[in-house]
């Protein structure tokens, strides 16, 4: 029997002929996030330039995006489970377009905080996003490539990362811009997304139906079905908070890191972080290959591992030797957020949706950058690695578990 599923296991499919088209529409949303989320770490750099202001100041631009995050997650939830994952996706779309084109009349305001408000709700829009395609990608095809499959879509957020870092780090850090010149590629962004809400509002999504287990018929709500009757479920839940604590501090740090520790300009510094997410996408690429072939909680302890060691190569202070590590650890954290989504939501059929929105909570994470920028204004640039570096010990333990659990379990077998 095990001899007979090893060989099966390289044969399975991401996606069906039936499901393709919705694949393929949905796959493109993960890249329109993955530019919306990236563009917050040279936006971040640019906004200290210009206004002059520090690094605990100018994370408010992550603590107020993430924030709507934090808040809508719960709404849209709801919203997704009383209407559809395309509706959600539709009404994420217009949310994230509104606050795009909101960057317009924020520049005739002239303030920063301004700004802020409409990176709140850009953040709400990208929430309604994201609650509706992560699950929805897990359902369009065989529970066996779930994981990898929603690895590969997720491979287009990579991309997204890719393209805002570059493009957009070299226009704001070419010495020719103002702090109201994020104007230009925000404006830009909310009417390429406008148009895909008009797709989607006409595209037709099958939309996945559980049959409801009689424990979720009774009188208890979905969310205190899936804290007392699901302790992986939560466990998964706490891993991704501290693996988004960890990737988007980083993130946001990292142009701040290298340029004060004098081995690059800003110029430069953008362009490494881009090399970095290239490194990050070809790790989800590889790691949604891998995972067909490979358990997925195998793959996550052997990731979690790798970062582990490349935050302690970093707190050892080894000069560019640190700078090597962070990018190396770019390619370690690549498949972490996909791979413990989706073992998170495993076995949980109609909480799905609900379960959904609360790992959707999960980028409030992002907040962990103002806790690195006010370690950085009043200790070292290096101390503040230790953030993340426990982000990811949390992520170690939790895919530790589960491999011991199933090893568990195959035994019994």
């Amino acid at each position: 029997m095990q001899g007979h599923s090893s060989e099966e296991r390289p044969k399975a499919t991401l996606t069906t002929k039936k499901y393709l088209v919705p694949f393929v529409l949905i796959t493109s949303l993960f890249f329109l996030w993955g530019f919306a989320r990236a563009i917050l770490d040279v936006l971040n750099k640019h906004f200290q330039n210009e206004l002059h202001i520090t690094i605990t100041q100018s994370s408010l631009i992550q603590v107020t995006t993430y924030l709507g995050y934090f808040l809508m997650a719960i709404p849209a939830g709801w919203f997704i489970n009383r209407n559809s994952y395309r509706r959600g996706a539709v009404v994420g779309l217009m949310l994230f377009g509104i606050g795009a084109l909101l960057f317009i009349p924020c520049a005739a305001i002239g303030t920063f905080y301004a700004f802020l408000g409409a990176l709140f709700v850009i953040g709400c829009g990208l929430v309604f996003l994201e609650t509706s395609a992560n699950p929805y990608v897990t359902e369009l095809g065989s529970k066996e490539t779930a994981t990898s499959r929603l690895n590969f879509s997720q491979s287009f957020n990579g991309l997204g990362s890719l393209f805002a870092t570059f493009v957009v780090g070299q226009f704001f850090f070419s010495g020719s811009t103002s702090a109201y010149s994020a104007v230009v590629p925000y404006t830009i962004l909310g009417v390429l997304v406008l148009v895909i809400a008009l797709v989607f509002s006409r595209a037709e999504l099958p939309e996945i139906k559980h049959e409801e287990e009689k424990s979720e018929r009774d009188s208890e709500t979905r969310i205190k079905q899936l804290f007392k009757h699901h302790p992986m479920f939560v466990f998964g839940l706490f891993a991704l908070l501290a693996y988004e604590v960890a990737e988007i501090s980083i993130n946001s740090y990292f142009i701040n890191f290298v340029t004060g520790q004098g081995w690059m300009d800003d110029s430069s510094a953008s362009i490494v972080l881009t090399v970095a997410l290239a490194f990050f996408m070809v790790g989800r690429f590889v790691g949604s290959w891998l995972m067909r072939r490979v358990p997925a909680e195998v793959m996550l302890l052997i990731c979690a591992a790798g970062s582990v060691l490349c935050m302690i190569a970093v707190l050892l202070n080894l000069g560019k030797i640190s700078m090597l590590a962070i990018i190396c650890n770019y390619l370690f954290e690549a498949i972490m957020f996909p791979t413990i989504f989706s073992l998170a939501l495993q076995g949980l059929g109609n909480l799905k949706k609900s379960a959904s929105s609360l790992l959707m909570m999960t980028p409030i994470g992002g907040c962990g950058f103002l806790l690195m920028g006010l370690i950085a204004d009043h200790t070292n640039l290096v101390i503040p690695f230790l953030i993340p570096f426990f982000g990811y010990f949390i992520v170690l333990l939790f895919a530790s578990e589960l491999t011991r659990k199933n090893d568990s379990l195959k035994r019994r077998s």
